[in-house]
């Protein structure tokens, strides 16, 4: 790989404004960046997570959760992502945001799994379609969002985890509670 082929593989620098504040144009072109050219955030994209996302926003309805209107998977990941930054602006609070973020991947993942391995559920497809194959309502609520969750926190970390560590020059490491 030629030199400029590696920096244009790289992801953009995210940069402060005088007072010490992201420069929101940077973390815009950061967040591009990452949803087109890493795998684990540009999973928000995928055509099954976007079906899973539009099945919760329905379910919530349905169940008299508060929806918030985002017109898609991305979407939401996007502006979450953004608040998060906005509502932890220290290096402090982002560290503890992003494990508990981390923890509810490694619990979604577990949940996940497990009722896939109980039903035989091949994970390769249509979340929904396979679904259809778990009896109750309650567990296949469960396994969908779980779903979700996966897709959505795996995406954060990545992209918190990377944001952090441009902000306080160090790899972001879980906050031991």
């Amino acid at each position: 790989m030629t030199e400029a082929t590696q920096k244009e593989n790289l992801p953009p620098k995210l940069r402060q404004t005088a007072t010490g504040d992201i420069d929101i144009n940077s973390l815009a072109d950061l967040l591009e960046w990452f949803l087109n050219f890493d795998q684990r955030v540009g999973v928000v994209r995928h055509p099954q997570i976007e079906e899973i996302y539009q099945w919760k926003q329905k379910d919530d309805a349905a169940h008299e959760i508060e929806v918030y209107p985002f017109e898609s998977a991305e979407a939401r990941f996007a502006i979450g992502a953004f608040q998060a930054l906005a509502e932890n602006p220290t290096e402090e609070k982002l560290g503890r945001w992003i494990t508990d973020v981390l923890q509810a991947l490694g619990d979604a993942k577990q949940t996940n799994e497990d009722i896939a391995a109980d039903y035989k559920l091949d994970q390769s497809k249509s979340h929904i379609e396979e679904s259809h194959k778990i009896p109750t309502n309650t567990e296949r609520r469960l396994y969908l969002t779980s779903a979700w969750l996966e897709a959505l926190c795996m995406a954060e970390v990545r992209f918190l985890g990377w944001v952090y560590q441009e902000l306080y020059g160090k790899p972001f490491q879980p906050v031991a509670n």
